[in-house]
């Protein structure tokens, strides 16, 4: 099925340069801040007519990472202006991602509520937690994704509609099709990075630390399936939270790992390093290319991770877009 973007929306100026650097971006409509947007009606009647709108409302507003404050927080009102769109544009299919947490986020309240408000267009829903490392990309990230359409379902689409028939489809075709796979993230770190990315002996002990006072965790390195990534992971938390990997661990491709038979402050005398963008933006899906081009653009590594943390995994749209085409869920 083909696919012309007409449009889209970021209030983020540096993801917006990585995306038009990366992207043609020619005849787009620039949506920019969504609440600017869709704050004057003519704006939204004005858009060309367009049958997919494909996007992501802001997560930690319902993250466990996050207040949970949801609805109530501004953030949290940005669902109601993608219904904005959606009442007057109609498009006949719609996909949405956000945190898992927004399943059970006010005891389940919150996500009734987004059906209800889509029902209430004339959507068909269906939704489900799909994780990234069931797709080839080998990242722990659990996402729910919401598919609405205004034609009718089979009566089991939301029975079917899991993770393990939309990652068998996938497997069968995967190699065949257009996404960048791997298997662990050995297959994608790179032997040699520049000075910067490797950590200081002064923040070394901070990283491996599982913790103090009331805040205890496991904070091991060399995850061969990596944690999820994070929009702050630039911050650089504890290793319970980001990913970091000593150098002995990627030259041997893991047949060397520390972490089985060292002490935290033995391994404080490693040398040890967080992932850099590119291999971030591998994580995603995304091509390493992206963070480069974006970086020749002027955008900082910063920025880079950042938008690494915040974007979609490739992979598991493409596998549930994949999904819902192939069962003819869209037409």
């Amino acid at each position: 099925m083909d696919f012309e973007s007409v449009g889209y929306s970021e209030i983020d100026a540096k993801a917006a340069l990585t995306y038009r650097t990366n992207y043609d971006t020619q005849g787009e409509v620039v949506l920019g801040d969504i609440v600017n947007f869709t704050a004057t009606p003519h704006n939204i009647e004005n858009l060309p007519d367009f049958d997919f709108l494909s996007g992501g409302f802001p997560c930690q507003t319902f993250s466990v990472m996050g207040n949970q404050a949801g609805f109530e927080e501004d953030r949290g009102q940005l669902f109601f202006r993608i219904t904005d769109i959606l009442a007057v544009k109609h498009p006949a299919n719609v996909l949405l991602e956000n945190v898992k947490n927004l399943y059970i986020h006010d005891g389940g309240n919150t996500f009734a509520r987004i059906e209800e408000e889509l029902h209430n267009l004339g959507y068909n829903v269906i939704s489900n937690i799909f994780d990234t490392q069931d797709y080839h990309l080998p990242q722990r990230r659990r996402r729910v994704l919401i598919f609405a359409t205004t034609h009718p379902l089979p009566d089991n689409a939301a029975e079917m509609f899991t993770p393990e028939n939309v990652a068998t489809l996938f497997n069968e075709h995967y190699q065949d099709l257009g996404v960048s796979h791997y298997n662990t993230v050995l297959d994608l770190l790179e032997h040699q990075v520049e000075p910067k990315y490797f950590l200081s002996d002064k923040i070394k002990p901070t990283i491996l630390s599982d913790g103090s006072g009331g805040f205890r965790s496991k904070s091991d390195i060399n995850q061969i399936i990596a944690r999820t990534l994070t929009a702050s992971m630039h911050k650089m938390h504890r290793a319970c939270q980001d990913n970091y990997y000593s150098q002995d661990f990627i030259d041997t491709n893991g047949a060397v790992n520390p972490v089985d038979h060292m002490t935290k402050e033995q391994l404080a005398q490693m040398p040890i390093r967080k992932i850099t963008p590119e291999e971030a933006f591998m994580l995603q899906g995304f091509p390493p290319e992206f963070a480069i081009n974006a970086r020749n653009a002027g955008v900082s590594d910063g920025a880079l991770y950042k938008q690494a943390g915040n974007a979609v995994s490739v992979n598991t749209i493409y596998a549930v877009m994949y999904y819902l085409i192939h069962n003819q869920y869209l037409y």
